[in-house]
């Protein structure tokens, strides 16, 4: 069974530690961790993984975070994988930093990535795993300063642990599902993550 798992973000050094490439962040992670190595192509880079008797593609879309729809569609397309078969993973800075959600469908949050999908699909029904990235107490209206905002020395030391929790509930809504997934994983941050940062110190 393949999977297509899509990580959201923008392409650029500028934008490589900010908390709007939460989904890129992931997605390396993973084939850092598996010597994988991501090949530029159409509208992205992909590698491929295998875990478990399942083929995971990851895509990082190279279309900047408001087109990222066009990529999706593209790699769908090119690979055959059914739409309920895809994951995208996103940041959210609704939910507190180091918490995991993973759910089947859903609203796009505001987030203009899942807008960009959801129009390219003409659907919200696919997996979206929303990885907490908090609001730093951010005013509505002026949240892009945060999430295009380098991450924080204590959010730093606690992205290790993040990703790799990120990582294993990706690698379990494939082999064991979503259900099981959502039960694992969809928890309140850990105590080695940071609560409520309010000054940058890196």
């Amino acid at each position: 069974m393949n999977y297509l798992v899509v990580g959201l973000g923008n392409i650029g050094a500028e934008y490589a530690a900010t908390r709007h490439n939460m989904g890129f962040m992931v997605l390396d992670a993973w084939a850092q961790a598996s010597n994988a190595v991501f090949t530029p192509g159409r509208y992205g880079a992909t590698t491929e993984i295998s875990f478990k008797g399942r083929k995971f593609i990851l895509l990082k879309p190279s279309t900047y975070m408001n087109l990222s729809g066009k990529a999706v569609h593209y790699w769908l397309q090119k690979t055959r994988i059914p739409q309920e078969n895809l994951l995208v993973v996103v940041d959210d800075f609704a939910i507190p930093f180091g918490t995991l959600r993973l759910r089947k469908r859903g609203s796009d949050g505001g987030h203009n990535g899942l807008k960009s999908i959801d129009y390219s699909l003409a659907s919200d029904d696919y997996a979206r795993l929303r990885v907490g990235t908090g609001n730093g107490g951010f005013a509505e209206g002026h949240q892009v300063d945060f999430v295009l905002g380098e991450l924080l020395l204590e959010e730093k030391r606690a992205m290790p642990e993040l990703l790799e929790r990120a990582v294993a509930c990706i690698k379990c809504y494939g082999t064991e599902g979503i259900d099981r997934a959502m039960t694992q994983f969809n928890r309140a941050q850990s105590s080695a993550s940071p609560a409520s940062p309010t000054k940058n110190e890196s």
